[in-house]
């Protein structure tokens, strides 16, 4: 259709990306822009009509300023076909991923039932059998990722998404590998020095700038977890730097003082995946959700 915005052909690049990437209509690597569903600081997210197979998709479109940035675009592909190769049911489908006219793209699975923290904010805290039901799985999609030497490094509600087809159990899928690196590299600083996570569920090392490690993301999926059962942050204060300096210093939390009908042991449990040191943590993430269930009186 003439006047079609399009990014990948050879007259498209980097100073069309506000039109192509805003307008519903538009098309990107081949895939045509339909409803903008979320936006954060690095990628805006679309739903998506994929026009080869007619299939519709979530497609996150990174930010210009970082597309342009040729190591990290270099790592996007890289880390993004590596997740994409981690077989995991659990894991969120990741269809097809690459630069097209200077716009780096990312297509996956599209969800339709919202993420986690919608799940919360529609049903507060939840009960201890609902809140394991939902977190083992993606503890045990971390670990594959882990296996396959990922780190996520971003695990927060906002990066679960929840299946709610009608029939059948509702289904997390852990998503967005953007933030996803090697086992051995630097965990919480790009190369300029910028944060990179979220800092609500950012581990002491993250925020420190030290090596990630699978207890990590461990880390990141206890302060999941807390939240999952209390409704509440767990080192919440007014300014992001009170809440880096609380994960760096402070005391894990307690679900007891919100949850009265919950054993003191989730307590010990969250306080071991909360250790400030990543050596204290539990081995693996499937070791600290079995441990949660077992504190929570729930069966493996």
């Amino acid at each position: 259709m003439v006047g079609e915005p399009v990014v990948g052909g050879s007259a498209s690049g980097r100073s069309g990306w506000l039109d192509a990437v805003l307008a519903p209509g538009a098309v990107v690597a081949g895939y045509r822009l339909e409803q903008r569903i979320g936006a954060g600081g690095m990628a805006v997210v679309f739903r998506a009509t994929d026009e080869r197979l007619g299939r519709t998709v979530a497609l996150k479109v990174v930010a210009p300023a970082l597309a342009g940035d040729d190591g990290f675009r270099e790592r996007f592909i890289r880390e993004s076909r590596a997740a994409a190769a981690v077989d995991h049911p659990h894991i969120i489908p990741v269809y097809g991923a690459g630069e097209a006219g200077g716009v780096l793209y990312l297509a996956m699975r599209y969800v339709s039932g919202g993420d986690l923290g919608s799940v919360l904010r529609r049903e507060g805290p939840l009960p201890a059998e609902r809140a394991a039901f939902l977190l083992s799985p993606v503890a045990s999609a971390l670990d594959a990722a882990h296996a396959a030497g990922l780190v996520h490094r971003d695990v927060k509600p906002a990066n679960v998404l929840v299946d709610m087809s009608p029939g059948r159990p509702d289904h997390p899928y852990l998503s967005d590998f953007g933030l996803a690196k090697g086992a051995a590299s630097v965990a919480g600083l790009t190369g300029t020095g910028q944060f990179v996570g979220t800092v609500d569920y950012a581990a002491p090392e993250q925020i420190s700038g030290g090596r990630a490690h699978v207890q990590t993301d461990q880390y990141a999926l206890a302060c999941v977890a807390f939240t999952m059962l209390t409704g509440r942050l767990p080192f919440g204060r007014e300014m992001p730097m009170a809440v880096l300096w609380a994960h760096l210093n402070d005391r894990p939390p307690s679900v007891a003082a919100h949850r009265r009908d919950l054993s003191p042991a989730v307590d010990q449990v969250l306080g071991r995946a909360l250790a400030k040191d990543p050596a204290a943590r539990y081995p693996s993430c499937a070791a600290f959700a079995d441990a949660l269930r077992a504190a929570l009186g729930l069966g493996p």
